[in-house]
C-alpha cells in the first residue's frame, strides 16, 4: 500500500502518541502501592482513541473532534471492517472525563485498571494489523 507522505506522517504521529499512552499506563500499573488507577485508565482510553484515529487518518476517513470511542469505532467498522466489538471500547469512554477531573465518580480499583489496559491492548492489536509496517517502525 502506497501512503501519501503527509498521511503517513500523521498516522505515525498518532501511533507514536498512542504508544506513549500505553507505556505510561503499563508502567504506572506496576506501582505496588498508591497506584493512580484513574491515570492508568485515562491513558488506556487515550491509547485506544489515538489508535482508532490513526486508522481513520490512514483511510482518509473524516472524524469529528470527539473522545467517544464508539463513534470512532463505528466509522471504522463501516469503512474497514475492523474486528473490534463496541463492548471492547465502550467501557473506556468514561475515563476520558471521569479519570481526569474531580467529581462524584465511582472509584477505580486495580482490577478495573487492568481490564482497561487489556481493552487498550486489544484495540492496539486490531488496528496495528491494518497499518503498514513502515508506519509502525520505532513505535513498539
Amino acid at each position: 500500500m502506497t501512503v501519501p507522505p503527509d498521511i503517513a506522517a500523521e498516522v505515525t504521529a498518532w501511533v507514536r502518541k498512542a504508544e506513549h499512552d500505553l507505556r505510561n499506563a503499563t508502567f504506572v500499573l506496576t506501582m505496588p502501592e498508591n497506584c493512580p488507577t484513574d491515570t492508568v485508565c485515562f491513558h488506556c482510553q487515550q491509547c485506544a482513541e489515538k489508535y482508532l484515529k490513526a486508522l481513520l487518518t490512514l483511510g482518509q476517513i473524516g472524524f469529528p473532534r470527539t473522545h467517544d470511542l464508539v463513534v470512532l469505532l463505528n466509522l471504522l467498522r463501516a469503512e474497514t471492517g475492523l474486528a473490534v466489538a463496541v463492548e471492547q471500547v465502550q467501557p473506556l469512554n468514561r475515563y476520558s472525563v471521569e479519570a481526569r477531573y474531580p467529581g462524584d465518580w465511582d472509584p477505580i480499583d486495580r482490577q478495573e485498571a487492568s481490564a482497561a489496559l487489556e481493552m487498550a491492548e486489544g484495540v492496539r492489536a486490531a488496528v496495528r494489523a491494518f497499518l503498514p509496517n513502515d508506519l509502525l517502525a520505532g513505535s513498539a
